[in-house]
């Protein structure tokens, strides 16, 4: 175990650091985590451990906000210490860091549902591409969950922003509602001026990060026999293998035929098609339908597979017949695909901030004032089941 380390000193009225406790049972990783995060003035190592038990019994003492956690240890594993980490600090912002195997793939999915925020592959130790990548990476999913935390424990969370009921179907407004006795900067979503269509859409493209794959779980499950009647299409921040055990998660889930997507594959309704992870998924034109196209391009918005080629390239095929759903995340990606679908005519759905994880990929979306709708997540399927009955709002 490495002391914790002292208290940082921050000037009046700043933030406090967001504090780090790394578990992890090798000697190296654990310093290049330590080397990483004191370098960022907004970070704070705090402490590690090589073990989850070690970690159990110390974390109410450390006190972190974030945990970084590895899923193989001795002693007592990742996932074995996860619930008693929660359950000695409720809210603990907890990242599961594993190696790219299935094993670990499977246990991670497993983690997430048991209340992990986020999970972080473990790059090769030879090539140092992969470990700049993967400093980068860690160091932005600490700082976005812990400012989410951060911004929990100095105000309440905000009324959300749903789409107005307007039976007559004419113009549909909502006014983000400022939240009571705000002391420290919100998002601030921009009116739903737009209208969801009156007719269902041909297909559904969803993007999806941090939070994402509960949230995937929820709606696909929640859509029903609407999700036979349309194809959709998902993008997951998530690297190789972890996607192949999401799809498959999600249709154990919902009973509904999700796979992973392959390249030339025909989109056709009923199918539901998940982005490899290292992979970009875009929708290209084939003959007189659609078709999955696959590739390995540079990474937009730090990530492949990303958001906004799907959108896009959705929008180019689809036009005014397409319906873009964007779940909890952080970043932006998605947001200049969202503007290419409503530009193209389709409609937009974001989940709200309250029910986010991270409210970065929907509250910049909603923020760009994209959006026909801002709904808790457990609206979002319901709502669209509506578009399909020819329900209007």
């Amino acid at each position: 175990m490495i002391s914790p380390a002292p208290a940082q000193s921050v000037l009046p009225n700043s933030p406090a650091p967001i504090r780090v406790m790394i578990v992890d049972d090798s000697v190296v990783a654990r310093g290049f985590y330590k080397r990483w995060i004191d370098r960022e003035p907004d970070l704070e190592f705090a402490a590690s451990f090589r073990s989850g038990r070690e970690a159990i019994d110390h974390v109410e003492r450390i006190d972190p906000d974030i945990v970084v956690l590895d899923i193989e240890m001795p002693d007592l594993d990742g996932i074995s210490a996860l619930p008693l980490l929660l359950e000695k600090k409720p809210g603990l912002g907890v990242i599961m860091a594993s190696t790219l195997t299935r094993r670990n793939a499977e246990i991670t999915l497993k983690a997430l549902s048991l209340g992990a925020l986020d999970c972080i592959p473990k790059p090769d130790a030879n090539n140092a591409t992969d470990t700049v990548d993967f400093s980068r990476e860690l160091i932005e999913k600490v700082r976005g969950l812990g400012r989410r935390k951060s911004r929990l424990r100095v105000r309440p969370r905000p009324a959300p922003v749903r789409e107005p009921e307007h039976p007559e179907g004419g113009d549909e407004r909502a006014q983000a509602k400022p939240a009571a006795r705000v002391h420290a900067p919100v998002h601030v979503a921009a009116p739903c001026t737009r209208s969801l269509p009156k007719t269902p859409p041909r297909a559904i493209v969803i993007g999806s990060s941090t939070g994402g794959p509960q949230a995937l779980t929820q709606v696909v499950t929640a859509l029903g026999d609407v999700a036979m009647r349309v194809p959709i299409l998902i993008t997951q921040h998530m690297p190789p293998t972890f996607t192949t055990i999401l799809a498959e998660h999600l249709a154990r889930s919902s009973g509904k035929p999700v796979h992973e997507a392959r390249d030339g594959e025909p989109i056709v309704a009923g199918g539901i098609f998940v982005a490899p992870g290292g992979l970009h998924m875009r929708v290209k034109r084939r003959d007189a339908g659609a078709v999955i196209a696959l590739d390995d391009g540079p990474q937009v918005n730090f990530c492949r597979p990303a958001v906004d080629p799907l959108f896009s390239s959705a929008a180019s095929y689809w036009g005014s017949h397409l319906l873009g759903v964007v779940l909890t995340g952080m970043g932006s990606d998605g947001t200049h695909g969202a503007a290419d679908i409503v530009n193209a005519g389709g409609s937009i759905i974001a989940q709200d901030e309250a029910t986010s994880v991270v409210w970065g990929m929907p509250g910049s979306v909603a923020e760009a004032g994209l959006c026909a709708a801002i709904l808790p997540l457990p609206d979002i399927a319901p709502r669209i089941v509506r578009l399909f009955s020819g329900e209007r709002p």
